[in-house]
């Protein structure tokens, strides 16, 4: 891929290396060549500088999302926007004295049928350069994330996400070397999200997969940032619990099937297969392939198969009471409280029930309006400030805090099984 920039009439194309494909040196370098580039980009080069004049007035406050809203995650990001809109519509787009205008971004594009990096750059690039806006809801990828977060930290702008789970986005020492100072060259905390990470994700699967009777499984990933961190939580866990680890191998993506692979697989008698990854990473495939090719094991996936489109994609015949799903939080049905508070009034809005992080698309929008009421100015830093100093935020995820690296306090996580096409809650994960 190419980043191309306009510096006055002349275009200056930077090679980047496609970070989801190298080495894990390269990845981290690419992180890191992409700020440099963007930071460059906004600032000007050259005698290049952005326009950075406000259209908006002294009142008006922007806040934009950035998430995949072209491809099969379509139906699950329609859910969060609707729960960011619903905040806003809740307040009359007012916070304190301010009227706030959203603008839904899409970071992924028809030919790819998912997040691209060039779409989330663009998008980060667009946000920055707009000094009236001052919050940036996303991603919903955590490999979109790392490119985005460099370049909103450098420009003090707060990155608030509903779904991101990758550790090494906040957590010193639990992800790859590097993380998380890469992505915020500042040095400052601009990075902040509401729902639980995968150093707990990934473990409790194990657990719980131990707990179901498995003795040997066979993990496979999606060579993504997200997929495959999680499988790799996940098989060191299995190692600790004493489940034996018959493979781990990371699946081409763009392929059409795994029928081969899971017919290698099936002579390893796993008792299960666990897939880290999502629904736009062929989990529906890896599904269908499994009982295509004879497996009668158990399926776990994680929070990223959650979703109706996975359960469309696989056939929910291939699912039936064999598929179990780990998710960062409660299911909607599970909620109590204000969250089924907001579920009612969600679906009273929309007509149908929400998709399993509507409600965290729904807490990112209040979180940013309470802290720009909190901050009474139009001012990054402030505003910035006022999110991360706010404590036991009322939530309609419950009562929660923000820690010092950006992390919610919440560690409630939940499994699912697929059961006559729908997912059926099964119990709070870590619980007996």
């Amino acid at each position: 891929m190419r980043l191309k920039r306009v510096c006055n009439g002349f275009r200056e194309e930077v090679p980047i290396p496609l970070a989801e494909v190298c080495m894990p040196l390269f990845r981290r370098v690419a992180v890191v060549l992409w700020a440099v580039a963007a930071t460059l980009t906004i600032t000007g080069f050259s005698g290049c500088n952005s326009a950075t004049t406000s259209t908006a007035g002294p009142k008006v406050i922007k806040i934009v999302s950035s998430l995949p809203r072209t491809g099969s995650a379509k139906a699950q990001t329609d859910t969060i926007v609707n729960g960011i809109k619903l905040a806003f519509d809740e307040a009359s787009h007012k916070a304190g004295e301010f009227t706030i205008e959203y603008s839904d971004l899409d970071d992924a594009t028809a030919a790819a049928g998912q997040w691209t990096a060039e779409a989330e750059t663009a998008n980060a690039q667009r946000a920055v350069k707009d000094p009236d806006v001052m919050i940036y809801i996303g991603t919903y990828n955590s490999g979109a994330a790392k490119i985005s977060m460099p370049i909103l930290n450098q420009a003090g702008l707060m990155m608030l996400s509903p779904a991101n789970t990758w550790p090494g986005l906040t957590k010193p020492g639990k992800g790859d070397p590097g993380e998380p100072e890469i992505y915020r060259p500042t040095g400052k905390v601009t990075y902040l999200r509401v729902v639980p990470a995968d150093d707990l994700q990934g473990p409790l699967g194990a657990k719980w997969a131990q707990e179901m009777g498995v003795k040997k499984v066979f993990i496979l990933d999606d060579n993504e940032v997200y997929g495959r961190g999680i499988a790799q939580l996940f098989e060191e866990a299995c190692e600790d619990l004493k489940i034996e680890v018959l493979g781990h191998e990371s699946i081409d993506a763009k392929a059409q099937e795994f029928k081969s692979l899971m017919t290698r697989i099936k002579g390893l008698k796993p008792d299960m297969i666990y897939f880290g990854g999502t629904t736009q990473s062929k989990g529906g495939q890896v599904a269908k392939d499994m009982v295509s090719a004879g497996l009668e094991c158990k399926l776990m996936v994680p929070d990223g198969c959650r979703e109706d489109a996975f359960i469309q994609s696989a056939g929910a015949e291939n699912l039936n009471d064999r598929c179990f799903v780990t998710f960062g939080g409660l299911p909607p049905e599970e909620l109590t409280g204000s969250g089924k508070e907001f579920v009612e009034r969600y679906t009273k809005k929309y007509g149908g029930q929400p998709e399993a992080y509507a409600i965290y698309g729904y807490e990112c929008a209040k979180v940013a309006l309470a802290a720009i009421a909190k901050a009474g100015k139009k001012d990054r830093a402030a505003i910035l400030e006022a999110a991360i100093s706010m404590k036991d935020f009322k939530g309609a995820l419950g009562e929660w805090t923000f820690d010092a690296n950006g992390d919610s306090t919440l560690t409630t996580l939940s499994g699912s099984v697929v059961k006559d096409g729908k997912f059926e809650f099964v119990k709070v994960l870590g619980e007996k």
